[in-house]
């Protein structure tokens, strides 16, 4: 080995090390395969923007955008999504009030609102002499939000690889009915959640944050204990966190515990089955 591909192989080494350490809040990487690339500091190195310079993003980026999102896996190549992008101001703005009220969908040149889309099939299946009966069912409706899911990662890769910065939005789903009639869409098709998209303000300072430690979240061949240390060290790690990003500094356990306390902390949400069903889904 030359002593340039030393010299990159220590470089490459160093910086995987520096992007596993943001990802974890610490600790030391494992020996990693030497094939680093590219596309793990993409990986790596992702992070929430909520704050964007007003510029427009150049013609073709959402396009480029939406085909990233079609090479993504998709269940029996059922395609079950579709995605709506908003640009309009005002649009955006109605929008951002049914989510309870995100600035940064207003602040964002794109707003990608990304459906459960069955309609198409179920049209299709009309076309070909029956009613598209399997449509009916929670698994079918489970496809097309993994299917959803799926697509927008890619897409958030590739919004990562051009510089630009992202936001998944949950509170598409607090008013959805309201969502689905500014946004048109016909029975059978729901917004899941929606995906602002912007260059990132440079004067707004964000970082990775930190992920539990794989101790909590990869299992070999069986399922084990989640041990208690574990989490205090990955509370420990987001509270450092929230102190350099000027957040309260509350840990992670107990945030999530009171994300999921009761129905109201839900946000509206634990209507959901009834309001799909108005919809238009079966949902058997």
């Amino acid at each position: 080995m030359t002593s340039t591909a030393i010299r990159q192989n220590a470089a490459q080494d160093h910086e995987a090390e520096g992007l596993w350490q943001a990802r974890y809040g610490g600790g030391t990487a494992p020996v990693l395969p030497p094939d680093w690339n590219g596309t793990l500091e993409v990986l790596l190195n992702h992070r929430t923007s909520r704050h964007y310079r007003p510029d427009s993003l150049p013609a073709g980026t959402v396009e480029l955008i939406v085909a990233a999102a079609q090479s993504a896996p998709t269940s029996s190549n059922l395609q079950a999504w579709s995605v709506v992008a908003v640009e309009d101001p005002q649009r955006k703005a109605r929008l951002a009030g049914f989510t309870g009220g995100n600035a940064h969908i207003v602040a964002a040149p794109l707003l990608l609102v990304w459906l459960v889309d069955l309609s198409r099939l179920r049209a299709i299946a009309r076309q070909h002499g029956n009613a598209g009966e399997g449509l009916d069912f929670h698994e079918s409706f489970l496809i097309g939000a993994i299917d959803a899911a799926l697509a927008a990662q890619n897409a958030v890769v590739a919004i990562d690889s051009l510089g630009l910065g992202s936001c998944y939005i949950g509170g598409m789903r607090n008013q959805p009915e309201d969502v689905a009639r500014e946004l048109k869409l016909p029975p059978e098709t729901v917004a899941v959640f929606g995906l602002t998209v912007g260059y990132p303000d440079p004067g707004v300072e964000t970082e990775v944050k930190p992920r539990l430690p794989q101790a909590a979240v990869l299992f070999r061949e069986q399922y084990g204990e989640v041990k208690r240390e574990d989490l205090d060290r990955y509370d420990a790690a987001m509270a450092a966190f929230q102190s350099r990003q000027n957040l309260p500094q509350s840990g992670w356990t107990s945030v999530i515990a009171k994300r999921i306390e009761n129905e109201a902390a839900l946000k509206g949400r634990s209507q959901l089955t009834a309001i799909l069903r108005r919809l238009g889904f079966p949902l058997k």
